[in-house]
């Protein structure tokens, strides 16, 4: 060839030039393939701008919500202060008010000389009016009508297991073994088991046998009479008519459930296991007609502690089926009693707790009255012939339930009450009389409660009025004149617990027989606790008080006899 290109020269060029060209394309493809990302990237570059602008926008407006927020916190914190200074001036005329209503400042404190306070039992001055009405309303009413605390009191030592007025049975032993003729007796050895033998139920059966004269009818020689054609003894008095109980079941039925709190339905059961079946309305009519021939003594036993010049009385629940509501509601059995011989008796006024009844509980009676802060009896400071008494244990127990939230305020005040008491304990143990007691607190107890009265007033108004320091310094603070007033005679008792401990068997009766079924049975409970607990205050075993009383109350009403020869405290078996 003339180029001097051979054809296989050609050929390898024409190769070469479509590789290239082959390349050329790739080439091409990738530039366009960067184009294209390019282009997304761009278009994510102006998303990520847009969404800058936004945030910014968004930082621009919380920053200016933060700006207003911060101005209404400092006008909040301006209110604030301005509310707290308001405060402080309300709490400032609180305290003064407080101060004008808890005590008219020294004028209310009672007075530093003992021999200065009086025995005055006459009471505010009332209008006539006033007086006429409550009178009036006592009248209407009337015709419808502790233990002492002590501080480290040490415990009762128990006693030894007493049976001296028990049935002794014998039995003798001999050794066994031995040549009784080898030995000499010398002597024996006593051994004592406290044996017991079950409830028996019996038939106590009355023979009266019946004569007739031989001849139908015979003159006496000396007398114009005639005897009898038949003779027989008269049958005994029995309490009930026609009742097939004896007075000692009867008085075994109301001890059972007064007593020793066993309902009568528990005891019927218990008549069954001994082989009697008696119905639960019989027992019901027999326990009824008891307590109607007990009634004129527990108004005796009423009569004599309303006689006395200086009384107890406190109040406790008592649930009562109301048969309108068909439900158990809450009523109140009344407690007075005197605390010179314990004499006790019980009040049910159809379950009241209110002013008017304890009006006509108390109306006629005139001397000292000892309470708790109840707010009824603070109408009979006004009354004549009255003197408010309270109860330093009441006092006690409030300061005793602050301890947990005010430690040292109510332990200030526990040792000052800890003290008055540790006096009454000092006349207790060297067997002081009333006026030697009365002179004991004079000297002694007088100046405690004259500090402790202006403790109470200075540490009040430092407290907040719903704690419980507080309520218990209001409380102490607003009977202080009736605590107090105790100093001025020496037969005062400190407290009120030993009425209190005349209703502890009532409290533990009502958690075993729940309820009264009636305002009748709740009338009949409040005579039966107050005859038990006149025989527990005259150490008399109320079994053979209640069995000897129950059999001779009948001929006691039919001859005319005192019935007051039959209560407790003037009882002779």
């Amino acid at each position: 060839m003339a180029s001097g290109y051979t054809q296989q020269d050609i050929a390898k060029m024409a190769a070469e030039i479509e590789s290239l060209r082959s390349q050329l394309a790739a080439k091409e493809e990738v530039v366009s393939n960067l184009e294209s990302e390019v282009v997304k990237l761009e278009s994510n570059i102006t998303n990520l701008e847009s969404n800058v602008t936004s945030l910014e926008s968004n930082i621009t407006s919380l920053e200016s919500n933060i700006t207003s927020l911060e101005t209404n916190v400092t006008t909040l914190e301006t209110d604030v202060t301005k509310l707290e200074s308001h405060i402080s001036k309300l709490e400032y005329e609180l305290t003064w008010l407080r101060k004008k209503l808890f005590g008219k400042m020294s004028e209310r404190f009672i007075n530093s000389d003992p021999d200065s306070r009086q025995l005055d039992i006459f009471g505010e001055q009332l209008s006539d009016n006033e007086r006429e009405e409550l009178e009036r309303a006592a009248a209407q009413e009337q015709e419808l009508i502790t233990r002492t605390v002590t501080a480290n009191k040490p415990r009762t030592p128990r006693k030894d297991i007493s049976f001296e007025n028990l049935r002794i049975e014998e039995t003798t032993i001999e050794p066994e073994g031995i040549n009784f003729e080898e030995y000499v007796c010398i002597g024996t050895e006593e051994t004592n088991r406290l044996a017991y033998k079950p409830a028996e139920f019996f038939v106590k059966r009355t023979i009266r046998k019946k004569y007739a004269l031989k001849n139908q009818l015979t003159e006496l020689e000396d007398e114009e009479e005639k005897r009898p054609s038949v003779v027989i003894a008269p049958l005994p008095d029995s309490p009930i008519h026609k009742c097939m109980a004896d007075t000692s079941l009867l008085t075994e039925i109301i001890i059972q459930k007064y007593l020793y709190h066993l309902p009568f339905h528990r005891q019927i059961a218990r008549f069954g296991d001994l082989g009697v079946r008696i119905s639960s309305s019989t027992v019901g009519d027999w326990f009824s007609q008891s307590c109607e021939l007990l009634r004129p003594l527990y108004d005796h036993l009423r009569r004599r502690v309303l006689s006395t010049d200086y009384i107890q009385v406190d109040e406790s629940t008592l649930p009562v089926i109301d048969n309108e509501k068909r439900r158990a509601v809450k009523g109140y059995l009344w407690v007075v009693r005197n605390p010179d011989n314990g004499e006790v008796f019980f009040h049910y006024d159809r379950g009241s707790r209110s002013e008017k009844t304890a009006l006509t509980l108390l109306h006629g009676f005139n001397g000292a009255i000892q309470s708790d802060g109840y707010q009824v009896y603070k109408r009979f400071e006004a009354l004549d012939g009255k003197l408010m008494l309270g109860c330093w244990a009441h006092a006690r127990r409030k300061f005793d339930e602050a301890l947990a939230e005010n430690k040292k305020l109510a332990t200030e005040a526990l040792l000052q009450i800890q003290s008055l008491y540790a006096i009454e304990r000092e006349a207790d143990e060297t067997g002081a009389t009333p006026e030697q007691r009365r002179e004991l607190r004079r000297t002694k107890a007088y100046p405690v409660l004259v500090t402790f009265e202006k403790w109470l007033y200075d540490n009040y108004t430092t407290l907040l009025p719903q704690s419980r320091t507080a309520k218990a310094i209001s409380y102490t603070y607003s009977i202080f004149p009736k605590l107090s007033r105790y100093h001025l005679n020496g037969r005062y008792r400190i407290d009120n617990n030993l009425v209190e401990n005349a209703i502890r068997p009532l409290a533990i009766g009502r958690k075993n027989y729940l309820f009264c079924g009636n305002a009748d049975a709740a009338i009949r409970a409040a005579m039966i606790y107050s005859l038990l607990g006149s025989c527990n205050a005259a150490g008399v075993n109320p079994s053979e008080w209640l069995e000897d009383v129950l059999s001779n109350i009948y001929s006691y009403t039919k001859e005319g006899r005192n019935l007051e020869e039959l209560l407790p405290h003037l009882w002779k078996k």
